[in-house]
């Protein structure tokens, strides 16, 4: 029955495109959320040859802006309808529940293709490194954001919300305000977005009452944006706590924020909040708490559940120069705890490397010269022949939604010039199979294609299911749910 079903996947897809000119620049993007969609977007525009795959090992398209925007956000989602005309434009093809490695590997798309684009992001989280970070308890941002946003590998992380009264988040960048608001808002808020049923159902009973934002350095320096901080700081029935000493400016701090349009107002939004009276005082009031100039030092377990974080050792620290502009925290010797429950840690997300590429693993990224890759970082002028990076992979995890679009620009601009030098197509090299050479392998393999129009099955899917409950959609969370949606 698989096999029948993969057959006339293929059949069908292969009929789609067979109008389409017979030998056209052949191009796989690796990776569907915005660095993908934005690539391809753009390749089709400037190349009106080309014909572009955008394939992914989820079964859904859209990357972070499904898994990883926060359900009380729909309108950073609005961008789903721009990626879902490109998809449905006859020159592009959606392949999911692809994955690079597995599925097919990097040499043997490069052999498909006269261009492979690699945007598929970070899935990993960086480590701390630091004494008991492997107690029960202690989860990653990007592993709560999974979970609450039905990833269909987030579903079984199983949070503890019930068994502790105090959360600890380390990070004050965006991500960390998202999970904190998470914990915070009221579940009356969050029952009409589209969270997924089975978090919403774990923070209906949560005992969680006071969230601990916990940051290296000052408030001049937070990562988070202001319109970020300002939905955070304006929950309703929420008291936020922010000690007005750690609002001191130094001279540094002062520079730091004059060329700084940002981080100023992010101060000034802090330091408002700081002034307020605390507006609630009943007994389960919930709190937010900003933290400054903490680094931890080591997890504690709890004494009465033996494996189970009970709290976090934290070392003071200053701010010293290290440039013009930039100040790091380091260490004064003075500690200190901090009793909670659970902790989440936001301190950045990690790309994968994949067999036959390089990687550069300090950065987290893959060596690039705007978009090319390079298999010797230290040499430009030889880049590896129709192979490029766009997104977190080419840049690092920083930015938002739209710094994908300019990222997107680059590396298209790069192959375009590429193009044109007559480096990636000649006229005596054998024809690339592209589509049906990748189409054909993936059949052989067995490899169950999730092509487009399965993936407006499930969307279908999740919209009725979801306007039963007077929410946008009720995410299907597992991969069988996944798979049964779209036969």
């Amino acid at each position: 029955m698989q096999k029948l079903a993969i057959f006339r996947a293929t059949r069908w897809l292969c009929r789609s495109f067979s109008g389409i000119s017979s030998n056209p620049l052949r191009v796989c993007v690796v990776g569907s959320g915005p660095a993908g969609f934005y690539t391809a977007e753009k390749m089709l525009k400037a190349h009106q040859q080309a014909q572009v795959d955008i394939i992914d090992r989820l079964p859904t398209p859209f990357g972070l802006v499904r898994s990883g925007v926060a359900p009380d956000h729909p309108e950073t989602k609005i961008v789903i309808n721009q990626f879902s005309r490109v998809a449905q434009q006859e020159r592009c093809s959606f392949l999911g529940n692809v994955t690079l490695g597995s599925s097919v590997s990097l040499s043997e798309l490069r052999e498909l293709y006269h261009v492979v684009v690699l945007a598929y992001g970070a899935e990993s989280d960086r480590s701390l490194g630091i004494p008991g970070e492997n107690l029960k308890g202690i989860h990653s941002a990007r592993e709560f954001v999974w979970w609450y946003n039905g990833h269909p590998d987030g579903q079984n992380l199983e949070p503890d919300l019930k068994s502790t009264d105090s959360a600890v988040i380390l990070g004050q960048g965006n991500v960390a305000l998202d999970v904190a608001r998470i914990l915070l808002r009221p579940t009356t808020e969050l029952a009409t977005t589209d969270i997924a049923s089975h978090a919403l159902a774990t923070l209906e009973e949560s005992s969680i009452r006071v969230v601990y934002l916990v940051g290296r350095r000052g408030p001049a320096q937070a990562a988070c944006t202001a319109k970020e901080l300002r939905e955070i700081l304006g929950i309703h029935n929420v008291d936020i706590l922010i000690q007005e000493s750690d609002l001191l400016l130094t001279p540094v701090d002062e520079e730091e924020l004059k060329s700084n349009r940002i981080q100023r107002r992010v101060h000034e939004l802090l330091s408002k909040a700081a002034k307020a009276k605390p507006k609630h005082t009943s007994l389960n009031q919930r709190e937010l708490r900003f933290i400054f100039f903490r680094k931890p030092n080591d997890f504690q377990e709890s004494k009465e559940r033996a494996g189970h974080v009970s709290g976090v050792h934290f070392e003071k620290t200053v701010l010293q120069g290290v440039s013009h502009g930039k100040q790091i925290a380091i260490g004064t010797g003075e500690f200190e705890d901090i009793k909670c429950g659970m902790v989440l840690k936001s301190i950045g997300y990690k790309s994968v490397p994949v067999d036959g590429l390089p990687f550069d693993h300090k950065k987290g990224i893959v060596p690039n010269d705007r978009g090319r890759v390079l298999s010797d970082p230290s040499d430009p002028r030889v880049p590896e022949k129709g192979l490029y990076v766009c997104g977190w992979l080419k840049r690092g995890p920083t930015g938002i939604i739209a710094t994908n679009l300019y990222c997107a620009e680059e590396t298209v601009s790069s192959i375009s010039e590429d193009l044109e030098k007559g480096g990636l197509i000649s006229s005596s090299a054998l024809r690339k199979p592209g589509r049906d050479g990748l189409l054909q392998l993936l059949h052989d393999r067995n490899v169950r294609i999730v092509s487009f129009g399965d993936w407006e099955k499930i969307d279908s899917e999740e919209r009725r299911l979801g306007s039963l409950r007077n929410k946008p959609r009720e995410k299907l969370a597992t991969w069988d749910e996944l798979y049964k949606a779209t036969s």
